[in-house]
């Protein structure tokens, strides 16, 4: 089976934080975002893409980048202290990927879909998630 490799890049809105990333899938699997409904994401617009951790790089920005926990304290919300915008998170259903922001890449990939993720009754769904950051 054949492997579809996506080269991504982004950063948030002042641009002082910059990653870039790739997401890999076989060539039957569709490139997929999740849109979840959740307290947070709902209230910030976030369209989640997973990865996993090895996929991810940090360009630049690290010392701009705080951190905002609430619940369990497993994901790891990132945001540029300057700007505000959160790109990417270490998501809670994926603690060993990223959950990066497709509204912060630079280009968006003409493929992909955006799907619905209730993530108001996340208990239930989350595991609908947690293979998305196996490395393909």
């Amino acid at each position: 089976m054949n492997k579809i490799t996506t080269k991504l890049q982004g950063g948030c809105h002042c641009g002082a934080v910059r990653f870039s990333a790739v997401h890999q899938r076989h060539n039957d699997e569709p490139l997929v975002a999740h849109a979840c409904n959740c307290s947070m994401c709902e209230k910030v617009g976030y369209l989640h893409l997973i990865i996993p951790a090895a996929n991810f790089q940090l360009e630049q920005g690290e010392g701009d980048l705080s951190c905002y926990t609430f619940n369990s304290g497993v994901a790891k919300h990132y945001f540029c202290r300057h700007c505000g915008v959160k790109p990417f998170y270490i998501p809670r259903s994926n603690p060993d990927g990223y959950s990066l922001n497709v509204r912060c890449f630079d280009s968006v990939p003409p493929e992909l879909e955006v799907k619905p993720f209730d993530g108001q009754n996340w208990e239930q769904n989350a595991a609908d998630l947690a293979h998305l950051s196996a490395a393909k």
